[in-house]
This record gives C-alpha cells, structure tokens and sequence, in this order.
C-alpha cells in the first residue's frame, strides 16, 4: 500500500541545506572529500541512510552539532540512499554543488537551499522514497525594474557578477 507523507526539516538556524540522492555506502566519504575539496575549512554536516545491510544513518562532518542535526533528519525521511548536508554559518551551496554534482555514486540533488523544506516522501511496506521537495513558499507578485536592479546590485555585492 502506498502512502504519501511530507516531512519537515528541521533547520532552526536556517542554514543552508542539501537534499540528495546517491547509491553506494562510500558516498560518504565522497561527499566529505568533495565538500572540503570545493572549500577548504568548511564547516558541515552530513548524514546518508544506508538502504541495505545494517540499514544505518551513516554520518560524517566537520561540526558535531552540524552531523548530528543532518543524522536527525535523514532518520525522519528515512529513505533509503538519501543524504542531507547542513553548512555552517557562511557557507554556500553555490560554493559546493558541483563538486557534489562530480561525485560518481550521486544520483541527484532535490534541493539546495535556506528556505523551509518539506520532503514529499512516498512510503511502501518495502521503504521510502524521496519524491521531491516544497522549497520555500510561493511567489507574491512579479519582479518590478527596482526588483531587477536591487537582483542584480546584491549579486555584485556577493561579488558573483561584475
């Protein structure tokens, strides 16, 4: 019997968050490598839910409080060979992704984000599946000529365009 749920992620500080899907234990490895390659120093947690063998959330990090909120949550979706990463305060997706991307066992990347998350979570009597994600809220209105220079005055503040 197939049953839908969404599950809510926890994210009190509102720190970046990536949700994904691989296939292979040494994913963890992989992806620790890949985000400390991508920026040196990093803080950040990670945690993936084993779909076979001892079915374990395994976890890795640089930042304990950072590992064990990523462990939380991947617990609650529960789906077999997702991952969740956290990163610390000043870190950002945009810096990480595609060494994450790069990594050979991911599969794909639901979301990268600092918006609320809902994983939308099909569950079976075999296990659960991550569907996809509600990212953030719906748009109130469409951007304005002041909305497009304030867009593009915050980008080249964060030095990502000249």
């Amino acid at each position: 019997m197939l049953q839908l749920l969404t599950v809510t992620v926890s994210n009190p500080d509102n720190l970046n968050v990536i949700l994904g899907q691989t296939h292979f234990i040494k994913s963890v490895e992989d992806i620790h490598e890949a985000l400390f390659e991508a920026v040196p120093g990093i803080s950040f947690g990670l945690a993936f839910c084993e779909a076979s063998g001892k079915r374990l959330v395994r976890r890795s990090g640089t930042d304990a409080a950072l590992t064990e909120l990523a462990c939380r949550n991947a617990q609650a979706i529960g789906a077999g060979h997702s991952f969740i990463v956290f990163l610390g305060q000043g870190y950002f997706p945009v810096n990480v992704l595609p060494k994450i991307r790069n990594v050979p066992e991911v599969c794909r990347i639901f979301c990268a984000t600092a918006n609320p998350v809902e994983a939308v979570v099909a569950e079976t009597g075999q296990g659960r599946s991550i569907l996809g994600v509600v990212d953030g809220f719906p748009p109130l209105g469409i951007e304005t000529d002041e909305d497009i220079s304030a867009r593009k005055a915050l980008l080249r503040e964060f030095g990502y365009k000249g």
